[in-house]
């Protein structure tokens, strides 16, 4: 076994939080908090290095001699006016914040509806490669989805029948993130398992 004693180690320490959960033990509880405060702690500073190395990346492709990347420039200025506004106001401020959400929410609308657009092509371009029902159902769902979430319906929320089928078809996207979210749920839980019985090591490099 490569590195066996990074392995014991993460066993144990896998296997004392998770006991600490279910048997109420002072000592337990107690080393518990402390190997997640550490975890915590380590997990803010893995952040600050990858910042720092992709400010580094963003401007090494500035100094590019020969393909200089212009578009980090705009993120390298976005990054310190946010980190200087952030340093001055503080995370907590509504002004700070305010400034981040009108700035947030409008790329993010902007970047779902590049995404709607490109499922729509994509699913365009499945059903004439792939003629089968499958692909006929995906381009189905895309259109429906697309002209329900456009508010062309809304005048028949005052149809009862209708109103019902409008309802049961906006529950759709509901029912399958709530599975998605099940299905990570259940690969963190297996990947976990996997890793406390030394299955997966991704800590021996």
């Amino acid at each position: 076994m490569r590195n066996p004693v990074a392995t014991a180690i993460a066993i144990a320490v896998g296997m004392i939080i998770l006991i600490g959960y279910f048997i109420p033990l002072g000592i337990l509880t107690n080393l518990r908090t402390y190997l997640l405060d550490w975890a915590i702690g380590l997990a803010g500073v893995a952040s600050l290095v990858a910042i720092i190395n992709l400010v580094q990346v963003h401007l090494h492709k500035i100094r590019d001699k020969r393909e200089p990347d212009r578009f980090s420039i705009f993120l390298i200025i976005a990054f310190l006016a946010t980190f200087v506004a952030g340093l001055i106001l503080g995370p907590a401020s509504g002004t700070f914040q305010n400034i981040i959400t009108s700035i947030q929410i409008p790329i993010e609308a902007s970047l779902m509806a590049v995404l709607a657009v490109s499922l729509t092509y994509a699913s365009l371009r499945l059903f004439k490669r792939r003629k089968g029902w499958m692909a006929l159902l995906f381009v189905i769902s895309t259109v429906v989805f697309l002209v329900v979430g456009s508010g062309f319906l809304s005048i028949g929320s005052q149809i009862p029948l209708l109103r019902d089928i409008l309802g049961a078809i906006n529950m759709l996207p509901i029912a399958g993130a709530r599975g998605i979210l099940l299905g990570v749920a259940l690969g963190g839980l297996t990947t976990g398992l996997r890793i406390l019985m030394g299955a997966d090591r991704p800590y021996s490099g």
